[in-house]
C-alpha cells in the first residue's frame, strides 16, 4: 500500500474549503505552491478549483433561498393584524 501524497493534498484542500476550515482564496495559494513545488499536477490544481467554483455556486445558491425564505415569511407584526 503506497501513500498518494499529490492525491492527499488535492483532497485535503477540497475538503478544507467545503468545510469551511479555509478560505477559497487561501486554497488557491496553496494549490498553486504545491504546484511550482512539483506536489501536485495542472490537473489537480483544476480539480481545486473546479471545487471552489462548485462550493462558491452553492453558497450563493443557499444564501438566495435563505433570502426568499425570509422575504416570503411576514414578520410577526404584520400576522396579527
Amino acid at each position: 500500500m503506497s501513500f498518494d501524497l499529490s492525491k492527499f493534498l488535492t483532497e485535503g484542500l477540497i475538503s478544507s474549503v467545503n468545510n469551511g476550515l479555509i478560505p477559497s482564496d487561501l486554497a488557491t495559494v496553496y494549490a498553486g505552491n504545491y504546484l511550482v513545488k512539483s506536489l501536485i499536477t495542472q490537473v489537480q490544481v483544476t480539480q481545486v478549483s473546479d471545487a471552489i467554483t462548485a462550493y462558491k455556486a452553492a453558497q450563493a445558491a443557499a444564501n438566495q433561498a435563505q433570502q426568499q425564505e425570509v422575504n416570503r415569511t411576514p414578520a410577526p407584526e404584520d400576522v396579527l393584524k
